[in-house]
C-alpha cells in the first residue's frame, strides 16, 4: 500500500480536563472528556448538567470520528452563536476529535454582550484544554518479535532509537516483545532486528493499529 493511502493521523485528549474563568461576576466552568461515540458525548453532557443543575447554561460542543465526521454544538439558551459555535471552533482549531466539551455558566448578574459571551466561552474552554494532555494517534502496525534473552539489549536499543513502542514484554524460555510502530518504520525495523540478531529473531506482523505517536523520526 502506498504511503498516501494510509489513514491520516488524528489528535485526541488522553483524559478529562477542567478550567474556569470569572468574567464580570459570571463563572464559566469548562469540563472536557474524551469520547468515542455520540452516545458517550451526550451521556457526558447530561452528567455535567446534573452536576451543575443550578447553573443557568450548560453549553456544549463535541467532535466524533477519525476524520471529524460528526460535529454538534449548542448555545443552551445563550444568544445564538455566542457559545456552542465558538466552542466548536476552538476544538476544531486544535485539530482534536473524539472529544466533548461543556462550559457551564453561573450568571453573575451583569450582561456581557454577544462579543463578551463568545470570548468568555472560548477562553474558559481553552483553560480546560490547557489542563488536558493532547496526543497524536498515528496509523501503524503491530509486531511480535521473539528472541533469545541474550538479544534483549540489542532489541531494546533498536526500539528506543526508532521510537518503537513496546506494548508488552513476555518472559518465558524466550523473550517476546509486542510492539507498535509507524508503517514507514516497518522495513527499517525488520532490517535492523534481523541484522542485530543474526536473523535469529522471529518477526511476526500481527495487525494494523492506531498508536500514540511520540514524535520520533524514522
Amino acid at each position: 500500500m502506498a504511503q498516501n493511502q494510509y489513514p491520516e493521523s488524528y489528535r485526541v485528549i488522553t483524559g478529562p480536563g477542567q478550567g474556569e474563568i470569572v468574567e464580570k461576576k459570571s463563572r464559566f466552568i469548562a469540563s472536557i472528556m474524551p469520547v468515542q461515540s455520540e452516545e458517550e458525548a451526550l451521556a457526558f453532557i447530561e452528567k455535567i448538567r446534573k452536576e451543575h443543575y443550578a447553573a443557568r447554561h450548560n453549553c456544549f460542543a463535541f467532535i466524533i470520528g477519525k476524520k471529524s465526521e460528526l460535529e454538534r454544538c449548542s448555545d443552551d439558551g445563550e444568544p445564538s452563536g455566542t457559545a456552542g459555535r465558538p466552542m466548536l471552533e476552538v476544538l476544531k482549531g486544535t485539530g482534536l476529535t473524539n472529544v466533548a466539551a461543556v462550559v457551564t455558566r453561573y450568571f453573575g448578574g451583569v450582561l456581557l454582550g454577544t462579543g463578551g459571551l463568545a470570548r468568555a466561552y472560548t477562553q474558559s474552554l481553552q483553560e480546560g484544554l490547557n489542563d488536558c494532555e493532547i496526543v497524536t494517534m498515528r496509523y501503524g502496525v503491530s509486531y511480535t518479535i521473539t528472541a533469545d534473552y541474550t538479544m534483549t539489549g540489542k532489541l531494546q536499543y533498536i526500539f528506543a532509537k526508532r521510537d518503537i513502542t513496546v506494548e508488552e514484554t513476555e518472559y518465558t524460555d524466550v523473550v517476546r516483545f509486542h510492539v507498535t510502530l509507524a508503517f514507514d518504520r516497518e522495513e527499517i525495523m525488520k532490517k535492523e532486528v534481523t541484522e542485530a540478531t543474526g536473523a535469529k529473531a522471529v518477526i511476526e506482523k500481527t495487525g494494523d493499529v492506531y498508536f500514540v505517536d511520540k514524535g520520533g523520526q524514522s
